[in-house]
């Protein structure tokens, strides 16, 4: 989730969190991808887009042998298990925060699996979700206990699940989350109780460390086997909330520990901004290349134009910004002519208010189109325009894929 570009006078405060972040955005060189992110205005719809250059002479792929990450063939034999990978980035409508999900007095199988009837209804068949440090700190087993029993649910309604470990994204006040309730909506605030996880503090804080690769290697240990999970994405948006460089670190460890844990789905993080020094480092350790895209049709296609160099499977893990031309009727055809994975931004709306554009504050004009999301809390369509679009995409794509066995 990228904020918004733009900042209000009224919120000064916590934009001095949000700024450093933004500059990312628009202070770029040249790219990990080998290609030039170019900086546009809001105002095109794009947060940012793609020139497509020649690659670096200078890279190679055994650059990367000794972290072991997996060869090109390998992540693409696993790419052959899947269907069209076609699914979303799911919070309950329940829940203000990924914190709040987890946390006992909230978790709500019910609910979920209602929800996630609509989601099988549509045909998806794959979803990401973010997992809470500080939920596991407090209590270990029962937390695994509750990611055990999400994962039923969503191999019920055959949905396979993409875990995210870390996320550095701030959308109010809190940049350390707290384990035990969470606040209370603000009406009219973009994620106002939105928890990044672990938290600033000990992001920036080595000597705490060792508790993360903790956490890791026992989620990771857990369910590394486990066909439910199909990948591991260890990282969202690193660099994000206002962190800048201080995360890069700590993502390449993160890889580090997730290899020693030797799982049989595999790794990645986003490349979303053009920081040159952490997309290197994304690129060097992940099996597969995962990147998020919220601009136009045109930007999103020299976007999977870019990474299609790494001849690795592709995941666009976050999309769907509609006052951006990010759009169902626009984007998914893209996804499906390049045969590129695709998980947009939200199910059902709900507590996190992401119908409201980023930066979004009480008293601003009402959006005239929401930004994310698919359901309203009654569970009927937003669109059902969009609905019937990827019932019909995905519908052709299982077709597609049935057609090709037959002549293989």
């Amino acid at each position: 989730m990228v904020p918004s570009q733009e900042i209000k006078n009224k919120d000064i405060g916590m934009a001095k969190s949000i700024v450093a972040c933004l500059l990312c955005l628009t202070t770029w060189s040249a790219s990990a991808l080998a290609g030039t992110i170019v900086p546009t205005s809001e105002k095109d719809g794009q947060l940012w887009r793609y020139t497509v250059d020649k690659p670096s002479d200078d890279w190679r792929e055994g650059d990367i042998e000794s972290i072991n990450r997996w060869s090109r063939s390998r992540a693409q034999d696993w790419q052959k298990r899947y269907r069209w990978l076609c699914g979303f980035n799911y919070i309950p409508s329940n829940a203000i925060s990924y914190t709040e999900m987890w946390m006992g007095y909230s978790f709500d199988p019910n609910r979920i699996d209602a929800e996630l009837a609509l989601a099988e209804d549509v045909g998806f068949n794959c979803l990401r979700v973010v997992l809470p440090y500080v939920v596991w700190e407090a209590e270990p087993k029962v937390f695994k206990d509750r990611l055990s029993r999400f994962l039923s649910i969503c191999d019920k309604r055959r949905i396979k699940v993409m875990f995210t470990l870390f996320d550095d994204c701030i959308f109010g006040p809190i940049s350390d989350p707290v384990f035990g309730r969470q606040p209370d909506v603000v009406e009219g605030w973009y994620a106002n109780g939105w928890t990044p996880s672990p938290g600033h503090s000990m992001v920036r804080d080595r000597t705490k460390w060792p508790k993360l690769e903790s956490y890791v290697r026992d989620i990771i240990d857990t369910f590394k086997d486990d066909p439910r999970v199909f990948c591991w994405d260890l990282y969202n948006e690193p660099t994000n909330g206002g962190l800048g460089n201080v995360s890069i670190p700590l993502v390449e460890q993160v890889f580090q520990w997730a290899r020693r844990t030797n799982p049989t789905q595999p790794l990645t993080v986003a490349i979303w901004n053009g920081n040159g020094n952490l997309n290197d480092m994304i690129v060097r350790h992940s099996d597969i290349i995962t990147f998020h895209s919220y601009g136009n049709a045109e930007a999103l296609e020299a976007a999977v134009k870019n990474v299609q160099r790494y001849a690795r499977p592709i995941i666009c893990t976050e999309w769907l910004n509609r006052p951006g031309s990010s759009t169902v009727e626009k984007s998914v055809p893209v996804f499906r002519r390049y045969n590129i994975g695709c998980m947009h931004w939200g199910l059902v709306n709900g507590k996190t208010q992401t119908d409201l554009p980023w930066g979004h504050r009480p008293g601003d004009p009402e959006p005239k189109v929401w930004q994310h999301d698919l359901y309203r809390q009654d569970l009927t369509p937003y669109d059902p325009e969009e609905i019937r679009i990827f019932k019909d995409q995905i519908r052709k794509a299982e077709l597609n894929r049935k057609r090709q066995e037959q002549t293989d």
